[in-house]
């Protein structure tokens, strides 16, 4: 006899447009199909499915009574609903995943399938980000500023007679004429760059604007230099071609600039915003990494995937516009404006580069969607996308300032963040000895989604103990609720982390050893009291709650310091000061 399934089976969403009914067939079509509601298994009756997925019972019996009539289930007198066992053995190819021949097939792809010379390091993403209430992660796409009138308008102009015939018939390899005029004209001129038909490519992102490049550049006997931290993608994408990578340091104004580049034949940058500190490159070293490169005869890949999102000073011009000898490769994408889900990118380089990449590019898809393309074009041209540059600066500038705001007023954890210079994400540095792997996963748990920065390291023994904060996927007035809750639960793990009496490792001192001990320690307890402004008489109080007591007395007095983990002005020092009487 064939076991109940458990409750909730399926999940269904009331905020979806499908209706519940069609819903509830969904998800039971999609369990069937890839084995989770076994052949012969009975399922829930109408009854006790409709109250576990809280809709009305005549919402359950019609969804059972399609698939009834579909084939996928079959209703037995007296039994119940079962999964029909006839409806997989009918799909051509159907066999159990877990069966030993199915082992075996994977066993051996698994032989044959080549690996790549670089694993790219595992890097944690939640694809459910959305049913989380405090998203502070960047990249995601807030689904409320998606331009839906004006996209749907750029679509109907699409599909004109005139157009469908100009894009359904195909164009070899080349993209859009009109999206290539409407990027030339209005796109690149605002980063201060000229180029021709010739010198633009169209392509599906960021990411596959960098795959081109790699193939095309990144070889065994080429170096190139990339940002430490920096994209870890484009790092993986140069070990995948066997090129040598040397990682260059990043301050405050993005890439270092110095002599270590004079033996590279590459340098990958970000410069309008660092990957991953949101450093900007300010003007006086973009000329010195101009003048490098031609004095050192390299390359340079401008990475300007958030070249648009500058809401804080004058957006600086890019260096593909201030190279005179065709050595910048840029590259740049309207998916961190538009959406993720729409792929778009372009680079601009020299026409023999943009020749070869073309070449390349018909190997794998021939070109973007034409259709698309010329939707763009006309989104582009009709102005729209100038309009939701302004609506998404208002936006964001709102949500950065809200965020900036809320970090700064957080009080009794010295939480660093990245300088005022625009964009979308904050960087923020934390004590030597916090654990942010373990706050990470601590804040997922209380609905909390910040980004660690391991991943953008390639020496994650040199990582900065940092985590990221970005707004593009949280509303602004849910954004000091958010820090609230972390600081809270910042304030709780640190807590827990304290040493007492109890359970410190400290040892008593007496004779000289305690008074020279005792007079260093007044000194620098002092000192750091005085410099957090946090004196006072006998007795003062962190701002993590802690007692500091002064340790204020002669050499006959009998000291016992118990101290954390952390030591360097985050750290709490518990002095409990004896007199002379020992109490």
């Amino acid at each position: 006899m064939s076991n109940p399934v458990p409750d909730a089976i399926i999940y269904i969403d009331p905020d979806q447009p499908m209706n519940l009914q069609n819903q509830i067939r969904q998800r039971l079509v999609d369990g069937i199909l890839n084995g989770s509601f076994a052949p012969g298994m009975k399922l829930p009756s109408s009854r006790k499915l409709a109250k576990q997925l809280d809709v009305a019972r005549n919402t359950v019996v019609a969804a059972y009574q399609q698939l009834i009539a579909d084939g996928y289930l079959v209703s037995r007198q007296r039994s119940g609903i079962f999964v029909n066992e006839e409806m997989l053995e009918a799909r051509v190819g159907h066999r159990n995943v877990s069966s030993p021949a199915a082992k075996a097939e994977s066993a051996a792809w698994q032989r044959r399938i080549r690996e790549m010379p670089a694993q790219r390091r595992e890097v944690h993403d939640q694809p459910n980000w959305r049913h989380y209430p405090f998203p502070f992660i960047d990249g995601k796409f807030d689904a409320t500023l998606f331009p839906i009138a004006e996209w749907r308008e750029a679509n109907r102009l699409s599909l004109g007679v005139a157009d469908v015939a100009e894009w359904s018939t195909g164009s070899g390899d080349a993209d859009d004429p009109m999206l290539i005029e409407e990027i030339r004209t209005k796109i690149l001129t605002r980063r201060g760059i000229q180029a021709g038909p010739d010198e633009i490519l169209i392509t599906m992102g960021t990411q596959n604007s960098l795959y081109l490049i790699s193939q095309l550049l990144a070889d065994p006997a080429t170096t190139f230099a990339v940002e430490e931290p920096g994209n870890y993608e484009m790092r993986n994408l140069v070990h995948q071609q066997g090129a040598a990578v040397k990682t260059q340091a990043v301050d405050n104004g993005g890439l270092v600039v110095d002599e270590q580049l004079a033996d590279v034949d590459v340098v990958y940058v970000t410069p309008s915003h660092q990957i991953p500190t949101a450093a900007t490159m300010p003007l006086e070293r973009r000329q010195a990494l101009i003048h490098a490169a031609a004095d050192h005869d390299f390359l340079i890949i401008e990475d300007d995937y958030e070249c648009e999102t500058n809401y804080m000073d004058h957006p600086l011009p890019a260096l593909r516009s201030m190279n005179t000898d065709g050595r910048v490769i840029y590259a740049a994408s309207f998916s961190k404006a538009l959406a993720p889900g729409v792929r778009f990118g372009f680079l601009v380089a020299n026409p023999d580069f943009i020749r070869r990449a073309r070449q390349l590019r018909r190997k794998i898809l021939n070109h973007p969607p034409l259709n698309n393309q010329r939707t763009a074009a006309y989104f582009l041209s009709l102005g729209h996308y100038d309009a939701l540059m302004l609506r998404l600066g208002r936006v964001f500038r709102e949500r950065r300032i809200e965020l900036r705001d809320a970090l700064n007023n957080i009080r009794g954890i010295p939480l660093e963040i990245s300088p005022e210079v625009g964009g979308t994400t904050y960087w923020v540095r934390t004590p030597r000895e916090f654990d942010v792997a373990n706050l990470t996963k601590e804040a997922e748990k209380h609905g909390i989604l910040i980004e660690p920065v391991q991943h953008y390291y390639a020496d994650t023994d040199h990582a900065e103990n940092c985590f990221r904060m970005g707004v593009t996927s949280i509303a602004a007035d849910q954004i000091r609720p958010g820090v609230a809750q972390l600081v809270k639960l910042i304030r709780s793990l640190v807590k827990e982390q304290v040493e007492h009496l109890s359970n410190s490792a400290g040892r008593w001192l007496t004779g000289d050893e305690l008074k020279e001990t005792g007079c260093r320690s007044q000194r620098r307890w002092l000192c750091l009291c005085l410099r957090r402004n946090q004196i006072r008489p006998r007795r003062c109080r962190t701002r993590m709650g802690n007692p500091w007591i002064s340790a204020i007395g002669s050499a006959r007095c009998r000291y016992f310091a118990a101290r954390t983990e952390h030591d360097d002005g985050y750290g709490i020092l518990n002095a409990i000061r004896r007199t002379r009487s020992g109490r």
